[in-house]
């Protein structure tokens, strides 16, 4: 299984969004606080439908601590200003897929605390700045999956 990790998401209806893809891939949800909403609300629920029953979210304070209690073998972090595609990683399973914050991405202190060849981007044209959060994810997500064949 992924483990899809939001370090510090803002925007209710993304993470809704993203709770729907991973209840619908088996991936679970890490969400790293702060949140910039509260889990129970509507516009979070009304994204995510009924699906929040079928996916394994979790909270943790702060980074450190997922890393620490969840133990990703590899974490793999998404940021615009990283070199290698996201397509050149051969996943695996057990792999944390990690994204920022919808106004301003991963921070630099937490894309040092990876090492740069764990950093990804997302291809896009020039001159674009970034894809939404939740179709930044299901991006990373469904390549993910597919090299571990659906399973």
């Amino acid at each position: 299984m992924l483990d899809i990790v939001l370090y510090e998401p803002e925007i209710p209806p993304n993470t809704g969004s993203i709770m729907r893809l991973a209840a619908n891939t088996g991936a679970g949800l890490s969400l790293i606080e702060p949140l910039g909403f509260e889990l129970d609300d509507a516009r979070l629920r009304r994204a995510g439908l009924d699906y929040r029953e079928y996916a394994d979210v979790r909270v943790y304070p702060c980074l450190g601590a997922y890393l620490q209690r969840a133990r990703p073998p590899r974490v793999f972090a998404f940021s615009a200003r990283a070199r290698a595609p996201h397509t050149d990683v051969a996943y695996r399973a057990g792999d944390a897929l990690l994204f920022g914050p919808e106004s301003r991405g991963l921070p630099d202190a937490v894309l040092e605390r990876f090492p740069s060849e764990r950093w990804l981007r997302i291809p896009m044209r020039p001159r674009s700045r970034s894809l939404n959060l939740s179709n930044a994810v299901a991006v990373a997500v469904y390549e993910a999956w597919r090299q571990l064949e659906f399973r």
